[in-house]
């Protein structure tokens, strides 16, 4: 990683900054543990209400609306990143949005007492908007206050943030700690405690110089803040850059996402940013997750939980893995290298479990495969395309950016979610072959269009862009212009 200096300041920032994406991970991986007791209490609750039996199909309905409503909010969240961020700044929008974690904590973790389906539903929702604007916030505070050589490691620590934050809600989920009938609000509820920790914290880190130098014309303050972060006095050809983005940008309006989807300039990164999105979503790493612990039961594994739970402490291992090939590996080869592995263990795990029944080792293939496919998610599908996002971009179209592929992130995350058992049902082992094909679809498409971003400032990105706006492909930007080895703090 060259020769930059990692500061006390600097690892407080982005470790403060990542409790939002701990927030994200433990919210997604909260309610699937307590699932048949939460079904006991909309039967209880709805009976109660109604003073007959609920139908089948109302419990199944309000089950999955419960489960789907986070995708729904998380969406209109991703959706919303610009309004806070342009106004607030990157940290105030962090702090600010923390009311609605301990709004949505609140009603999740008294709606047993209130005997209330709807502040159950509501709560999700309210968590689901916070989660949404976490994605936004998080990766773009992360790069921007991150010096080039190590955006690609730090941006890391987003991704690592999430599957901690799965984990701790599979480890928590479980029946003897909070997944119990009597303890299950207070394990929903719970998203409250770090959203208080990260508010009282957010305060002590630095607005982001980017933010300061270019929205707010603040030189002398944003020049203090990188050298503070960086530990370097001399930040002035960094001071330049933003200076010179600043004066580019002053000449345009802020960007819209209208203006976004019109501008032929922004039209290629886009586009890659939405791919890497949808890459990463229909992978099919939610539902493995979610069918993991059949095939687990399937392969004789006496607890299928704790199976589950070791797939996510391989989650969090391959994650650091990451963290430190993501600057020498580069992000497009290991996001090459995640999706080809992944496609191949999807191969693995159709053949195995359709072989499964005449050879009992193919259950144990099929693990075997499972855990080498979630490795392959951690090292480029699941961390790189969160901030990915914010390198392809300059200041001005950041947040519209990042909104647009949040959303498409959320939205194919929630048809993932609404399709897959359906898909499942009519194609048993088969379904993981659409997901195998998913996954070859965006390697080809990584390989031509996506450019290396490693080393790079945001301007020289920027640049090879506009370079090739109109041409058709950003895949030369990778033979011709070699990225440079940051061993400065440039």
């Amino acid at each position: 990683m060259g020769t930059q200096k990692v500061t006390p300041s600097l690892i407080f920032a982005v470790s403060v900054a990542t409790i939002g994406s701990f927030q994200f991970g433990y919210n997604t991986g909260v309610i699937n543990a307590p699932e048949t007791i939460i079904k006991d209490f909309l039967n209880y609750t709805l009976e109660e209400r109604l003073e007959d039996i609920p139908s089948k199909t109302l419990l199944t309905t309000l089950w999955s609306l419960s489960v789907a409503i986070f995708s729904v909010g998380g969406m209109m969240g991703s959706f919303s990143v610009g309004l806070f961020v342009n106004r607030f700044g990157r940290r105030n929008s962090m702090l600010i949005v923390n009311l609605l974690a301990i709004a949505g904590g609140c009603l999740m973790g008294f709606c047993k007492i209130a005997e209330s389906v709807e502040m159950l539903i509501l709560g999700r929702l309210i968590i689901g908007l916070f989660c949404g604007l976490c994605t936004g916030f998080v990766p773009m505070y992360i790069g921007e206050v991150s010096p080039t050589a190590l955006r690609g490691a730090f941006g890391t620590l987003n991704q690592l943030g999430i599957v901690i934050g799965i984990l701790v809600a599979q480890i928590f989920g479980l029946g003897f700690i909070l997944g119990s009938e009597d303890l299950w609000p207070v394990l929903l509820g719970l998203t409250i405690i770090p959203a208080i920790l990260q508010s009282i914290a957010l305060p002590f880190c630095p607005e982001s110089p980017r933010f300061l130098l270019i929205n707010r014309k603040e030189e002398e303050n944003a020049k203090r803040i990188l050298q503070r972060l960086w530990g370097t006095p001399d930040v002035n050809q960094d001071i330049l850059e933003l200076k010179e983005e600043s004066v580019r940008m002053s000449q345009e309006k802020q960007v819209s996402v209208l203006q976004l989807f019109k501008s032929p300039n922004y039209q290629q990164p886009l586009l890659i940013s939405i791919v890497l999105q949808l890459s990463q979503q229909l992978s099919g790493i939610n539902a493995v997750f979610y069918y993991s612990t059949g095939i687990f039961k399937e392969a004789g594994v006496d607890e299928p939980i704790y199976a589950t739970i070791g797939a996510g402490v391989v989650n969090t291992i391959f994650t650091v893995v990451s963290l430190f090939l993501v600057e020498r590996a580069g992000r497009r080869t290991l996001h090459m290298i995640g999706l080809g592995g992944m496609a191949i263990c999807s191969i693995i795990m159709t053949i195995s479990l359709l072989l499964k029944d005449n050879y009992n080792a193919m259950s144990f293939v099929c693990i075997t495969a499972i855990l080498i496919y979630v490795a392959f998610f951690e090292i480029g599908p699941g961390p790189i395309p969160w901030f990915i996002v914010a390198e392809l971009f300059e200041q001005g179209p950041r947040p519209a950016a990042m909104a647009v592929a949040g959303c498409s992130n959320w939205t194919s995350n929630f048809l993932v979610g609404l399709l897959f058992l359906s898909a499942a049902a009519y194609l048993g082992a088969y379904v993981f072959l659409i997901f195998a094909t998913f996954l070859i679809i965006f390697l080809v498409f990584t390989f031509f269009k996506v450019p290396e971003t490693r080393g790079r400032t945001f301007e020289d990105i920027t640049r090879a862009f506009e370079g090739h706006a109109g041409k058709g492909s950003v895949g030369e930007m990778n033979s011709s212009q070699p990225a440079k080895e940051n061993t400065t703090n440039v």
